[in-house]
């Protein structure tokens, strides 16, 4: 399925995201876009995804006739593959998704992933940026990171090795997304990080602090309140309490 998207090289590059918004405006066909270094990465909330030479950088843009139904679930699809590709190359991994669609081992970020949408109808299209830390992150990151060489990789693979398994894990779940929320979401319930533990949750100018309960059936989380109440939370960032 995948070897029918072609894949482009584009070598040094403000970010593989940014380039299929142009690649949009111009007119596209289904595609993988595939970086060595971005001078202008980015992740939720425009945050900085600092991106040197020697790891994954792609973004796959795609007409997605499922519509925004479908693309909600893309961003745990897209941690879902990614997650995937951890156990690959560092098999015995105890990998984590946080939600919505960070991948993390022992609370440190594996990769970034950004899905962007638009268009509408026939021509809704999403770009699925997702980028794997193969070598150790730089010092100056502002979350906690690792990478596959410190989980476990062999030394000396190939970034297009790493890129391959991604392409193909990526494709299998887009399929799985495809057919419908309940596989998606079980496999993403099965990985989650801190179900059934309290948790923070930022929402705007909001905080709510509860249970991770469950996912919604639009990815939604479900968050149990210290008064036994649930809130439904669509769009937020979320932390973690120790025990």
């Amino acid at each position: 399925m995948s070897e029918a998207w072609p894949v482009y090289r584009l070598g040094i590059i403000d970010s593989t995201n940014t380039e299929a918004k142009r690649r949009v405006a111009t007119g596209f066909h289904d595609q993988w876009l595939v970086a060595d270094q971005q001078t202008a990465g980015r992740g939720r909330q425009d945050r900085q995804w600092i991106s040197p030479a020697g790891n994954v950088y792609t973004t796959t843009l795609f007409r997605e006739p499922g519509g925004l139904q479908v693309a909600l679930r893309l961003p745990f699809a897209a941690a879902l593959a990614v997650s995937d590709v951890v156990l690959v190359h560092a098999p015995g991994t105890e990998v984590r998704v946080k939600w919505p669609n960070d991948v993390r081992i022992d609370r440190r970020k594996v990769s970034g992933i950004l899905v962007e949408t638009g268009g509408a109808g026939a021509d809704f299209w999403v770009a699925a940026g997702m980028g794997i830390n193969l070598m150790p992150p730089p010092e100056n990151v502002t979350q906690p990171a690792t990478s596959l060489i410190e989980l476990g990789m062999r030394p000396g693979t190939p970034v297009d090795a790493v890129f391959s398994s991604l392409r193909e894990a990526f494709m299998r779940r887009l399929k799985q997304a495809r057919e419908g929320f309940a596989g998606t979401r079980a496999d993403w319930l099965a990985r989650a990080e801190a179900l059934g533990q309290q948790v923070q949750v930022r929402a705007g100018e909001s905080m709510a602090e509860g249970i991770f309960e469950d996912l919604e059936d639009d990815g939604a989380l479900l968050l149990r309140l210290p008064d036994g109440s649930r809130r439904t939370i669509r769009a937020g960032e979320i932390e973690i309490r120790r025990s």
